[in-house]
């Protein structure tokens, strides 16, 4: 069954002839056309014959691959999850979209996402209990990935929209530093914040996945090896040094989260990796206002001609964000860019004797009911410095819904990053599906 293999393990297997591409493509199909009716992690997918005829050589030969609804594809629609665009289909693929054909990968379909990457919900449920919200914006790709229906899934994120639903739906989500992956082509919600990332189901998925979209080229006549490499395994960071993050918002944390933390990071002291307590000065958690600031004054610009001319089409979301965005002057505008701009050098030394910040990636297991997606609090500050991060599962709640760890690197660290997550990984292992 394809929910057994990870993305590494299917590339090797189709490369060296073990697994034949077509059928496992056609596996894929069959599992999502199990499992979608009552998931509904896909607004639209790719026929069957499609599929078959999508195969290309590359090191991604044969890998379906889930595209969030936000990022423009020539050949399915892309409904930027609103009935307004609900017969859309763009011109052009976004670059991200172009890279990943240029290494082989198949379109499989488009993800569930909510209204504009914001808040009203689409229909997708949590794999785990289909009475829990997936998390969102991301929440068709990180439960196309949890339900083993594709290895790796796009999405994108503005404040948490990566990070919590991959931690809700136990997957590993990568939000990879600030404008390295390219954003260009999908639906902005804010273009300061912004940002493209993936869903697999181990560290090394996602470092191997990263390290190809990051070195290929969008243009569609650039060479590109059609053979996989022999994969050189992401290489642990044998030593790594860690800052458990004290925050302002840890009462709000369950029982359940604030145990399985403690537990993996005395896991992580046991076998000799440093972990200290620090917390961040006030000054961080107060500038999360030039955050809102940025965002509703940005999504303001994209959406003012929605609300004239399709105001009836709209949730009180967009139409509450967009008055709320309006009546922010240019002046405070510029002052939230500044406070950006600022704070990614404060944070700088806070950050310099440790490989990475340790933390949660929402305050629980993802929450009853599909009307919220839950809260970015643990992920937006990170959003808002631009810098790279990576949570993966650790443990299951009472009610059998994962909990998930976070791990926060350094601007444009995203290795250093990876094989820190990797490392923690490997000591923190926790097998959802046995456990």
């Amino acid at each position: 069954m394809p929910a057994h293999l990870g993305l590494i393990e299917a590339c090797q297997l189709i490369q060296s002839k073990a697994l034949d591409g077509k059928q496992y493509l056609q596996d894929c199909y069959n599992l999502a056309n199990l499992l979608e009716p009552q998931l509904k992690a896909f607004v639209t997918r790719s026929t069957s014959d499609v599929l078959q005829k999508a195969m290309r050589p590359g090191p991604l030969s044969a890998i379906p691959v889930g595209i969030k609804d936000i990022i423009s594809t020539k050949d399915l629609i892309t409904t930027n999850g609103s009935v307004i665009y609900q017969n859309h289909l763009p011109k052009e693929n976004a670059p991200i979209v172009e890279k990943l054909f240029n290494l082989g990968g198949v379109l499989f379909g488009k993800t569930v996402s909510t209204e504009f990457a914001y808040r009203k919900s689409g229909p997708t449920k949590n794999p785990w209990n289909h009475q829990h919200t997936p998390g969102g914006s991301s929440s068709g790709s990180a439960a196309a990935v949890a339900a083993g229906i594709v290895p790796l899934a796009i999405g994108t994120q503005t404040q948490g929209s990566i990070i919590r639903p991959a931690a809700f739906c136990g997957v590993v989500g990568f939000k990879p530093s600030f404008g390295i992956l390219p954003i260009e082509g999908i639906f902005p919600f804010s273009g300061s914040l912004d940002h493209v990332g993936l869903f697999t189901r181990s560290v090394d998925d996602v470092a191997y996945a990263f390290d190809l979209l990051q070195h290929t080229s969008a243009q569609a006549n650039d060479h590109v090896k059609p053979e996989l490499d022999l994969y050189q395994e992401l290489a642990t960071n044998p030593n790594p040094r860690l800052a458990y993050l004290k925050t302002p918002f840890d009462h709000f944390i369950s029982q359940e989260q604030a145990l399985a933390i403690q537990h993996a990071i005395s896991k992580l002291r046991s076998e000799g990796v440093i972990v200290d307590e620090i917390e961040l000065p006030a000054f961080f958690w107060d500038s999360l206002h030039s955050m809102t600031t940025l965002m509703f004054y940005e999504a303001a610009v994209v959406h003012q001609h929605h609300v004239k001319e399709f105001k009836h089409l709209l949730s009180e979301h967009i139409q509450n964000l967009v008055t709320q965005g309006q009546a922010i002057t240019t002046i405070e505008y510029a002052n939230a860019k500044n406070a950006q701009s600022q704070l990614r050098q404060s944070v700088v030394p806070y950050l310099s004797q440790y490989d990475a910040l340790l933390t949660i990636p929402a305050n629980g297991e993802a929450p009853l009911g599909l009307i919220s997606t839950g809260d970015p609090m643990f992920c937006s500050l990170w959003s808002f410095l631009g810098l790279p991060a990576i949570t993966m599962p650790i443990a299951k709640s009472r009610n059998n819904l994962p909990l998930g760890l976070q791990l926060v690197g350094k601007m444009a660290q995203d290795q250093r990053l990876l094989q820190t997550a990797k490392t923690v990984q490997t000591i923190c292992l926790f097998d959802l599906y046995q456990s």
